[in-house]
C-alpha cells in the first residue's frame, strides 16, 4: 500500500478545498455544513521537483514523469469523536490508516461559514483535535497493558515486561495532554506500540488557512497557531485555500502565471505543502534518465539499491546485480551521462549501496 498524508481538522476549515486544490483530478464535495465529507477521498499529487526539469533540459527526453504522493481527504472531526460523536470512531480509523497528517486549521473570519465552536481561536481548534486522538490512543494503550500486565508482573517474559514500560510510559504522556510523536522513543520502543497504529505518533504538518489579504504575511491567527506549535518543531504553512483552489483549476498555464503575477506568487503554496508532506513521509527521490523519459521515483529514507531498483519493477529486485549510479550535482556539472562517466563521476554500486536523494541511477539485474 502506498505511503498516505491524511488531511485532517474540525469541519468547516477547508479540508475540501486544499483536496481539491492539490488533487485536481479526485474532486472532493465542499460545502458549508458539517460532515460534508463522510467517505475519505483519496488522490495523487505530482511532487513538484525542479531537478526534474533540469534533468530534461540536458537530456531532451520524450515525457518527464514526475514522482506522486497520495493525499487522503478525512472528514472533520467534532469534540467527542473519541467517544463516537460526529461518526468520530469511523473518522478516526481513516486517520489510523495513512502514515502522516496535514492538520488543517481555519485563521481568518467569515460570518458566512458555519461554526459551532464559537470565535475563531486555532489554538482552541488544534487542541480539540489533538485531546480526541489521545483519548483515542488512550483507550488502545490501555487496553494492551491489560492484555500484558499479567505476563509481565507474573513470569519472565521479557518483552512482556519492556512492552509493559512503554505503554505506562506512553499511558502517562498521553494523559498529560501530550502527543506520543513528541516521546524520545528508541527504536525497540517503536515496536513494542507498532501494532497499535497510535494516531498522536504520526508527524503532522500544520496548514493556517488564511483569508486572501494575508496569504504572504499570515495574520493573528496564524501568529497564534505559529507560537503553540513552536515546541513541535512542525511546519507549519500559511495558504488562502481558496486561492490556491482557484489556481489549481487553471487549465491554461499563461491565465496560470497571470493570475500568480497578480498575486504576487513565485509558486503556488500548494508546491511548498506537497513537498513538506513528501519530507513529512521520510521520503527520498531518485532518478531514472533517458531520451524516452526523464522520470522520478519515490524511495523511504535509507533505501538500499535492490530495494529502490523493486520500486520499478520486482524482477529489478529480485534479479539485481549492480547499479550505475551518478550524483545529482555531477550530473547537471557536466551535462551527460557520457560526460560523467569519462569523467569518472559514474560509480558501480552493489546490493548495500544506500540510494541517496537525487541520484541518477541505471539498473543491471538477471532474471
Amino acid at each position: 500500500m502506498p505511503l498516505q498524508a491524511g488531511i485532517v481538522g474540525l469541519p468547516n476549515v477547508g479540508k475540501s478545498t486544499l483536496f481539491n486544490a492539490v488533487s485536481s483530478s479526485a474532486q472532493a464535495q465542499a460545502s458549508n455544513y458539517r460532515f460534508c465529507t463522510i467517505e475519505p477521498n483519496v488522490g495523487l499529487v505530482d511532487v513538484p521537483d525542479p531537478r526534474l526539469e533540469q534533468l530534461s533540459a540536458l537530456v531532451h527526453p520524450d515525457r518527464i514523469v514526475p514522482t506522486q504522493l497520495e493525499i487522503v481527504d478525512i472528514a472533520g472531526l467534532v469534540k467527542g469523536a473519541s467517544k463516537g460523536e460526529g461518526l468520530g470512531n469511523k473518522f478516526l480509523g481513516n486517520i489510523r490508516e495513512v502514515q502522516a497528517l496535514i492538520h488543517v486549521i481555519r485563521c481568518f473570519e467569515d460570518d458566512n461559514i458555519l461554526r459551532e465552536e464559537g470565535p475563531i481561536n486555532p489554538v482552541s481548534d488544534k487542541d480539540i483535535i489533538d485531546t480526541e486522538l489521545q483519548l483515542k490512543d488512550l483507550e488502545s494503550v490501555d487496553k494492551k497493558i491489560q492484555r500484558v500486565e499479567k505476563i509481565a508482573r507474573v513470569g519472565s517474559d521479557a518483552k512482556a515486561k519492556h512492552e509493559l514500560d512503554v505503554l505506562l510510559l506512553c499511558k502517562k504522556h498521553l494523559e498529560q495532554g501530550k502527543n506520543i510523536r513528541g516521546l524520545a522513543l528508541k527504536k525497540e520502543d517503536l515496536l513494542a506500540i507498532a501494532e497499535l497504529c497510535l494516531l498522536t505518533i504520526k508527524p503532522v504538518l500544520y496548514v493556517a488557512n488564511v483569508e486572501e489579504a494575508s496569504m504572504h504575511t499570515g495574520n493573528k491567527f496564524a501568529q497564534q497557531l505559529a507560537q503553540h506549535v513552536a515546541q513541535e518543531k512542525s511546519e507549519v504553512i500559511i495558504m488562502s485555500n481558496s486561492i490556491e483552489a482557484q489556481i489549481a483549476k487553471m487549465d491554461n498555464p499563461d491565465d496560470k502565471k497571470m493570475f500568480m503575477e497578480e498575486y504576487q506568487m513565485k509558486e503556488p503554496a500548494l508546491n511548498r505543502l506537497i513537498r513538506g508532506a513528501y519530507n513529512l513521509l521520510q521520503l527520498d527521490t531518485y532518478f531514472t534518465a533517458g531520451v524516452q523519459e526523464v522520470r522520478a521515483w519515490t524511495i523511504p529514507k535509507g533505501c538500499k539499491a535492490p530495494q529502490a531498483a523493486g520500486v520499478i519493477h520486482t524482477d529489478f529486485e529480485k534479479g539485481f546485480i549492480k547499479s550505475e549510479v551518478i550524483a545529482y550535482k555531477d550530473f547537471i556539472a557536466l551535462g551527460s551521462e557520457l560526460a560523467c562517466k569519462e569523467a569518472g563521476k559514474m560509480r558501480i554500486e552493489g546490493k548495500e549501496y544506500l540510494v541517496q536523494d537525487g541520484d541518477i541511477m541505471h539498473f543491471r539485474f538477471n532474471v
